[in-house]
């Protein structure tokens, strides 16, 4: 197998990981040094001499565009098969590396396998609270339930390279988006427990938690604005089929024919690509397969908080849209795109 590590600005914990790595014998190192200038080239000459494959960009890129670089050299090098990534900042240890590849060899199907921590003793706050909430998150919105989102230590099978090469993102978003869109290629994702290792409260992080935060939650606030706007579209067009028709049931259907026209063309568009747009004859069949099942779903829910608890049309319309917002975002990620 191969191990590939990005790095930005390390330390000695890096050369630390390397020469324990270098014991374990698993395999050719491949380091990106994603623009960390002149003052750590000294760091990076002594992992050469060491075997590793330095690769450089001249500034500071992100990490998902490093991976990137990496998964490029590797195609293209023909390296051995399996792929490890793990970070530069000593989190990951060579005995978890290691297992992370025998899981990876054991697969009967291409897939990821993610070393998830368990976030157990002594761990950053900040770090808690992120990875909880993004677990959540995810959990929600696609479906899926992984302990560990957001770690470094992934494992691929040689045939993903193509794939892990246009899956979009340049910084953290990058390994969020793998997440988001594995199961629509049909990869699998198994999870392994590691050790949880944090070093000086994980100062030597260069995540940033606002910026991205963001990039890592952008898919999820992209369907959202899509979701909201033809939400608007679908509300308005309700209330004047209404008046013009004076029939729920048609009024309903005609409102939502023309919002989910405007909604897939957005969501086909621009959130979820995946790097690709998906054939239109795939994904239109699926996705008003899906329209009409929202469509009696939220007539029915429009009926019952409208006519059964009495509750004003504007009202019970938003109680209904709430209520299959998130079960949509869920179907559209695992079934249509």
């Amino acid at each position: 197998m191969t191990i590939l590590i990005p790095a930005y600005e390390p330390d000695e914990r890096l050369l630390d990981l390397i020469e324990q790595l270098c014991d374990y014998q698993l395999g050719p190192i491949v380091l990106v040094d994603d623009g960390s200038g002149p003052a750590y080239q000294g760091i990076f000459n002594i992992a050469a001499a060491f075997g590793c494959t330095v690769l450089t960009h001249p500034v500071n890129f992100g990490k998902g565009l490093a991976l990137k670089t990496g998964f490029r050299y590797i195609r293209e090098a023909g390296l051995p098969d399996y792929v490890v990534c793990a970070d530069s900042d000593g989190q990951h240890l060579p005995h978890d590396i290691k297992r992370i590849a025998e899981v990876l060899q054991n697969q009967a199907t291409p897939g990821i396998v993610l070393g998830s921590r368990r976030f157990s003793g002594t761990v950053p706050l900040r770090s808690r609270i992120g990875n909880s909430v993004t677990r959540v998150v995810f959990s929600l919105t696609t479906g899926t339930k992984i302990y560990d989102t957001q770690t470094g230590l992934r494992g691929f099978s040689p045939q993903m390279l193509d794939w892990l090469c246009q899956i979009p993102g340049e910084r953290f978003e990058y390994e969020m988006n793998m997440l988001l869109t594995a199961h629509r290629e049909g990869y699998t994702v198994t999870e392994e427990f590691i050790d949880t290792v944090y070093l000086e409260d994980n100062q030597s992080s260069h995540f940033r938690p606002l910026a991205d935060s963001f990039r890592i939650y952008l898919p999820l606030l992209m369907f959202s604005t899509s979701s909201l706007v033809s939400a608007l579209l679908d509300f308005t067009l309700l209330f004047l089929f209404q008046r013009l028709t004076h029939n729920l049931f048609l009024s309903v259907a005609a409102a939502r024919l023309c919002s989910s026209i405007f909604n897939y063309s957005i969501n086909r568009r621009y959130v979820f690509t995946g790097g690709k747009t998906s054939k239109l004859q795939q994904s239109l069949p699926k996705y008003f397969t899906l329209v009409l099942l929202v469509l009696l779903f939220n007539y029915g829910l429009l009926y019952f908080y409208n006519e059964k608890l009495i509750i004003p049309l504007a009202a019970a319309k938003l109680l209904t849209e709430v209520s299959i917002f998130l079960f949509s975002y869920w179907a559209q990620r695992r079934f249509v795109y």
